[in-house]
């Protein structure tokens, strides 16, 4: 009966649970609509600016500090009630660092999606807007890890036991440095080549390489690896260690401009000249070509043929694909139809068989 008597002025002094979870409910909801409105008064002057950056700023901040102000107001509740202040004071640890580093990641976004809009890379000299797309890319990976990291440590500081196994180790001799070090060297790794990326562009969003034998774009780059879209739509994934250690091909490093060639194996006793005129009407006629280089060649004479170099030019990779392959079949099916005997053949002992063929259908 005393342990009753004495326990009824603790249970006294406890509040109130439902005054509290009411009140709580009640600074939620206030503040919630304060943020609705501050929101949408800020989205009605967002409006009326021509810039789209204010818009995007908006749509990312709008969760993070949704939920930061739901989060101050249960604080000021809090406050009211001693012992749920003790319990909001260790939750507050772990919550407002991820708070922080949530609004601050939601900032981040918003900046680098600002930036990327004003650096279009549909244009058809898109080589300056690559390269800053590129930047940005990397350096908002590296922010992005660098945010991570420090929230990351901020949380794990708040928990007394992993605070107070901090402080020993890095009183003990330098062993916390190295454990940490051994840790992190492949993040910090990483993270140098992310910059290392950034500041040397080997490569650039959108840029056309040659990795390991396959011909593709650079899609996506990331601080540990890159992502390579080939040209029938799979994905090669790159250490991106390759682009600062290895050799490869980058066909658009300086300008997306190429140049390309068809090579046609030509009897010898054809004719050059109507060969060559016709691939000059053809290349002019050809919407694909961009009107820098064209030249018809012999580059090479063997036994049985000759090699004839058709040259041209034009204004990015993919199309320079296509317009070598028009010429390639316009010129064959040209020949075929006017100089049939121009295709290189092999010539016997005996004589050349067309010829011979020919002869026999005319005697006969």
């Amino acid at each position: 009966m005393a342990e009753t008597v004495s326990e009824i002025p603790a249970i006294a002094a406890l509040p109130y649970p439902w005054d509290a979870l009411a009140l709580a409910a009640g600074a939620s909801l206030v503040a919630l609509g304060l943020h609705w409105l501050a929101f949408r008064m800020m989205r009605r002057l967002a409006r009326r600016s021509d810039s789209g950056s204010d818009d995007v700023l908006l749509r990312k901040l709008a969760q993070p500090t949704r939920v930061a102000v739901v989060a101050l107001a249960l604080i000021v509740v809090a406050r009211e009630f001693s012992r749920l202040e003790q319990v909001w004071q260790k939750v507050a640890s772990f919550v407002m660092p991820a708070l922080v580093g949530w609004i601050a990641f939601a900032i981040l976004h918003a900046l680098v999606e600002t930036m990327k809009m004003r650096a279009d890379i549909d244009v058809a000299d898109n080589l300056a807007a690559r390269r800053r797309r590129t930047k940005l890319t990397m350096f908002s990976r590296i922010a992005t890890f660098v945010i991570v990291f420090i929230t990351v440590g901020l949380i794990l500081l708040s928990i007394p036991g992993i605070r107070e196994i901090g402080v020993t180790l890095i009183a003990s001799a330098g062993l916390a440095g190295l454990a940490v070090g051994a840790a992190a060297q492949p993040a910090l790794k990483s993270l140098i080549a992310g910059v290392q990326m950034a500041l040397t562009e080997p490569i650039n969003i959108d840029d056309v390489v040659i990795v390991d034998g396959e011909w593709g774009r650079i899609e996506e780059i990331r601080t540990t690896y890159v992502v390579v879209k080939i040209w029938d739509e799979r994905r090669l994934i790159v250490p991106t260690s390759h682009f600062l250690e290895e050799t490869f091909q980058n066909w658009t490093k300086k300008t997306a401009q190429l140049l390309g060639t068809v090579v046609l194996y030509l009897d010898p006793a054809a004719r050059i000249g109507p060969i060559r005129a016709e691939f000059e009407r053809q290349i002019k006629a050809n919407e694909r070509w961009d009107g820098r280089v064209q030249v018809a060649q012999v580059t090479e004479t063997h036994r049985d043929a000759i090699e004839l170099r058709l040259l041209m030019s034009a204004a990015d990779s993919g199309t320079l694909f296509d317009l070598r392959c028009d010429i390639r079949e316009g010129m064959l099916e040209w020949i075929a139809g006017n100089c049939p005997g121009a295709f290189a053949r092999l010539r016997l002992a005996g004589g050349d068989p067309i010829e011979l063929e020919l002869a026999r259908r005319s005697a006969a």
